[in-house]
């Protein structure tokens, strides 16, 4: 059975498990029918339309 030469220092393993907590940015796209920002595959919250048909009554 395999056996670690050295110790893993507290910097080393906390530097890995850290790497977990990063966030990410959401990703963002404009809507064709109005331009404004939304995120991809979700209904446009300003105009009410998804792919081509309008999903919601937006007033």
């Amino acid at each position: 059975m395999a056996v670690p030469k050295k110790k893993t220092s507290k910097s080393k393993s906390r530097s890995r498990r850290a790497s977990a907590w990063r966030l990410s940015v959401p990703s963002r796209s404009t809507c064709p029918r109005c331009g404004a920002v939304k995120r991809p595959h979700v209904v446009c919250g300003n105009c009410g339309w998804y792919h081509g048909r309008q999903a919601i009554d937006v007033d």
